[in-house]
């Protein structure tokens, strides 16, 4: 009972700092000094660089000397009248992260846009893509806060639920959509709205056929979660070839590489709304696809390729799946996880991805088998040209907003990405993707000044990218924190990374206060 009081509460988040002692800018001129720069085009690292801003624009990247050597002062860029300076010696600098899958909080999670936000901007990620959200009207309405800087949040890409409506958009007057041309319609109405795309769950084939086809000829791109009620007639191939332009996660495609049957081998009591069903089930689903490198598997993968298709995996949402104690136990939960947050994470048979009813080893090593082949897949698909972008779908399944973008990065290296290439799927692929790759996505002259700076090298330890930084010991024998992202800068604004982080662990605290509340791990009275 107290669980479901807790998730009843709608909060509004004050925040502990003003906007202005968290960011400064745009500036006439922002001239960042030193940085080895790390590019989202694959190119290796070179430094120490002086990267000259004007408002948010990009207009000069130079070379000022060589590691080791005194830099020769009367070489670097000058700093003009009222312009802005900001001393990285030393640093890292990288093009603003790309979240292919933000949601931006949720209702059953409490998780207000301003907590959400701040988690993200504190992990770097400078542009996020909603598939799907609370409704186009919210989402669209923090995009152009964002837009024009009034708000502390990365850059929007909103994607319609496909077939969402509201009070003021609701182009079918509360018809569900059955026809084409009911499809077409709604598709027209969302791009009229101002809507980026379209995140699609699956429909029957000939409405799906029609709703990408009119989305297509908009010019808007668009995602989908191959949920298993419509796979088995129109998977991922069959998208790809109607003009999807994405596709989330992994539903829909072991259904493309199926040799030998048409449909999941489901157990014959298997209930789709039993949510230890769907995931247990799921897990074992790579298994009953055709062999890596055989014949269909290398078919289906070149096809995809040709269309020029993107795959978003989403790794980490599925991690707790094949190491729950791992995940529940992540050590940012106890100060960044909001009361709400975490009572939605807790075993629940209502709360979507709270499917710990009885959660064992068998099932873990499942899915770590699942894990293998899949992640053979993507490491392929990616070595022989497919674009693989970097997304995290936070608030469930233990994945909190920010950490598990990064987790999302440790597991591309897992999956045998180079730290580069990891890189390139969290920055330039995420942008190519989106279809602003002339804007942002690397670092280059003419493009926006979106970076994300930070003082360890993350090519050698992606941990030193989480909040919470990384583990060393000194030569002293003492335990420190390294890491954590310094600076995120968007749009020419420098926003102070650990103050925003400083101000979520506030915004926490004070409701665990105001609810006497404390983190217990399930089962614990």
């Amino acid at each position: 009972m107290k669980k479901l009081l807790i998730l009843l509460i709608a909060y509004t988040f004050s925040s502990s700092y003003g906007q202005e002692e968290m960011s400064e800018g745009p500036f006439s001129q922002l001239i960042i000094r030193g940085v080895t720069l790390i590019n989202g085009n694959g190119s290796p690292p070179r430094g120490p660089i002086d990267i000259v801003v004007e408002k948010n624009k990009i207009v000069d990247i130079k070379v000022v000397g060589y590691p080791g050597v005194a830099i020769d002062e009367s070489k670097r860029p000058k700093l003009k009248p009222g312009g802005k300076e900001l001393d990285c010696s030393g640093m890292y600098l990288l093009p603003g992260f790309v979240d292919m899958h933000g949601h931006i909080g949720g209702v059953a999670q409490g998780a207000d846009h301003d907590y959400v936000f701040k988690l993200w901007m504190a992990h770097g990620i400078t542009t996020i893509r909603e598939p799907s959200g609370r409704s186009i009207d919210w989402t669209l309405d923090l995009k152009r806060k964002s837009e024009r800087n009034e708000i502390i949040a990365p850059r929007i890409f909103a994607y319609t639920g496909f077939g969402q409506t509201t009070k003021d958009f609701n182009p079918l007057n509360d018809i569900p959509i059955s026809t084409t041309e009911q499809a077409r319609k709604w598709v027209r109405a969302n791009a009229e709205r101002g809507a980026d795309g379209i995140k699609f769950f699956g429909a029957p084939p000939e409405i799906m056929a029609a709703a990408l086809d009119e989305n297509k000829k908009l010019g808007l791109r668009s995602a989908c979660h191959h949920a298993q009620v419509d796979v088995a007639r129109w998977n991922v191939l069959n998208s790809a070839r109607a003009g999807l332009t994405s596709m989330e996660h992994w539903y829909g495609l072991p259904e493309a590489l199926f040799v030998d049957r048409t449909v999941q081998d489901y157990p014959l009591d298997y209930n789709y709304q039993n949510e230890q069903n769907r995931f247990e089930e799921a897990g074992k689903l790579w298994k009953q696809a055709a062999k890596p490198h055989s014949k269909h598997w290398n078919k289906v993968m070149d096809e995809l390729i040709d269309l020029d298709f993107t795959i978003d995996p989403t790794f980490n949402i599925y991690e707790a799946s094949r190491d729950l104690h791992r995940a529940r136990r992540a050590e940012w939960h106890e100060e960044y996880a909001l009361p709400t947050v975490w009572a939605f994470f807790q075993p629940s048979k209502i709360s979507h991805g709270s499917y710990w009813h009885d959660w064992g080893t068998e099932q873990e090593v499942a899915w770590r088998d699942n894990y293998r082949l899949w992640m053979t897949f993507i490491n392929e698909y990616k070595n022989r040209g497919g674009r693989v972008t970097t997304g995290s779908d936070s608030g469930f399944i233990f994945q909190l907003y920010g950490f598990a973008y990064i987790r999302e990065m440790e597991l591309l290296r897992e999956a045998g990405f180079h730290p580069m290439e990891v890189i390139r799927s969290a920055t330039l692929n995420g942008a190519e993707a989106l279809g602003v790759a002339d804007k942002i996505g690397s670092v280059e002259i003419g493009k926006m000044a979106d970076f994300a700076i930070v003082e360890e090298n993350p090519l050698k330890n992606l941990k030193v990218l989480y909040g919470t930084g990384a583990i060393r010991l000194t030569e002293d024998n003492e335990v420190v924190r390294v890491g954590g992202v310094k600076y995120t800068i968007k749009d020419g604004v420098i926003f102070d990374s650990k103050a925003l982080l400083r101000d979520v662990k506030a915004m926490v605290a004070e409701e665990k206060q105001k609810l006497n509340y404390t983190i217990k791990q399930p089962g614990m009275k």
